[in-house]
């Protein structure tokens, strides 16, 4: 498949069979559940009932008219807050009927991945597997994070839809003026030294490590749509990263790419192993906060405006994570660091990719789980009414994707040479779909990859990633 080419999932869905098997645990499990939300009290009531009308829900649906992915995933939550409802009600009601209400949430729960594992189109070039109930669990993680995000989703208001459009098309025909559709990597300007940085030492689960903070210095071209606004998100303003350092600077370094939604220091530490890289490898290591992320939040949830927000924001914002990822490598270096590797996941995943790109002397580039096409991604995971209204507004897919060529993997020809370039990523991916990983791969000149038979959450599970992630370090003289 070419780098251009247009996928609507709503055309591509494989409907399932009628009356699922799949689906009748979550009609039970809900109705057994609303069995014991009356007469429980009014918190009796709102536990029992949420886990309850998520899977009936979703279960009569999935049976009566499959095929619809996002009943899937409502499934999924409901199995999820079920299970750990039900612990909490074996006390209320007795410990049969508590246990009959896990039972039957966590077999809800794996039958939506199942259901949503049987719908995963098969990707050329990815291998397929054998199905198996672990491959349903994991896919199940999946689903019930992608319910989460749609239910959290800040959805755009009409006039906001039009202003997307207007910006959209603003940036597409400045972007090919100036050549950055043709050359992305022109779009980039190599950013100054980064001299001052404030290190407050930390401690969080036994792991010593210290906060930086710094101004970021990233400002968007003079004429470019959305400058304003972006300049106005002032906590994006501020830098921050944390840090895992040796006495000796010029041991290996690692830069740590954290995912979507993350940017906390308990989360970003554990995801990436660090006491493992830093004390049982020897690595210093740095993982920066990506931009609206974290400290830098600007909405509700870290990450919120990255992704589902104004395509100009998604711009600015991989272009000021890039940004500040070379001075990093700049800082690095001018402590005497000189083998540096960079590894992500997910988003991080795609900065990884986008960063190698522009910068050539990396020890290695590992870009995991990751994404590398925003506007396939939107359009997949967006409610279908957001979708239908950007595209009356004149934003298709196709348009968007080339506005975010300046950003795009899939557009920067890699500079990191074939032989320090790793991937891996999961054959059902639900987040990530696997076709974006096989374009990256295929993009790349198929370099090494890693695929494993489960989902986006699921790869610290298996042992392909943790043997390409060894020979990755070893390879690149990380690691001996």
């Amino acid at each position: 498949m070419s780098d251009s080419t247009v996928i609507d999932p709503r055309d591509d869905e494989r409907a399932g069979l009628r009356f699922p098997l799949a689906a009748w645990p979550a009609v039970l499990a809900g109705l057994l559940w609303l069995s014991h939300a009356f007469g429980s009290g009014v918190l009796g009531f709102v536990l029992a009932a949420l886990p309850g009308a998520l899977l009936l829900g979703t279960g009569v649906p999935v049976l009566l008219v499959p095929g619809d992915l996002r009943l899937h995933h409502y499934m999924a939550l409901g199995g999820l807050v079920g299970t750990l409802f039900g612990v909490g009600a074996m006390l209320a009601v007795g410990f049969g009927p508590g246990l009959l209400l896990v039972a039957l949430s966590a077999l809800s729960l794996a039958s939506a991945g199942r259901l949503s594992a049987q719908m995963t189109p098969q990707v050329e070039e990815v291998p397929a597997g054998p199905p198996s109930w672990r491959r349903s669990a994991e896919v199940a993680g999946d689903d019930a994070i992608l319910a989460f995000m749609d239910a959290t989703l800040v959805v755009p208001s009409p006039d906001e839809r039009v202003s997307i459009a207007r910006e959209a098309e603003v940036a597409r025909h400045l972007f090919a003026d100036r050549g950055y559709l043709e050359k992305p990597e022109s779009y980039h300007i190599a950013p100054p030294p980064l001299d001052e940085v404030t290190r407050r030492p930390r401690r969080i689960r036994g792991l010593d490590y210290e906060h930086l903070r710094y101004e970021s210095g990233y400002e968007p071209a003079q004429d470019e749509p959305g400058r304003d606004r972006w300049l106005s998100y002032t906590p994006n303003r501020t830098a921050h990263a944390w840090l895992l350092e040796h006495e000796n600077p010029s041991r290996p370094w690692l830069v740590c790419i954290h995912g979507y939604q993350m940017g906390a220091p308990l989360v970003d530490l554990e995801a990436f192993r660090a006491a493992e890289l830093h004390h049982g490898l020897g690595l210093n290591l740095i993982l920066p906060t990506l931009p609206l992320h974290g400290a830098r939040k600007i909405g509700r949830l870290s990450g919120d405006g990255y992704l589902a927000g104004n395509p100009m924001d998604s711009v600015h914002a991989i272009s000021q994570a890039l940004f500040e990822l070379r001075r990093l490598l700049g800082w690095i270096r001018a402590r005497g660091g000189e083998t540096i590797g960079v590894y992500g996941l997910s988003l991080g995943g795609y900065h990884t990719a986008a960063l190698a790109g522009l910068e050539g002397d990396l020890a290695c580039a590992i870009p995991g789980i990751p994404a590398t096409d925003f506007a396939r991604l939107v359009w997949r995971h967006a409610p279908p009414a957001l979708i239908d209204s950007v595209e009356a507004q004149g934003l298709s897919q196709q348009k968007m994707r080339e506005v975010m060529t300046v950003a795009s993997p899939l557009d920067l020809t890699p500079k990191v040479p074939k032989e320090r370039r790793y991937l891996f990523g999961g054959t059902h991916d639900q987040l990530v779909p696997a076709d974006q990983l096989r374009d990256l791969w295929e993009h790349w000149d198929r370099p090494r990859i890693a695929w494993y038979p489960g989902a986006h959450l699921s790869f610290p599970f298996h042992a392909s990633v943790r043997n390409l992630l060894r020979d990755a370090f070893q390879e690149s003289g990380l690691t001996s």
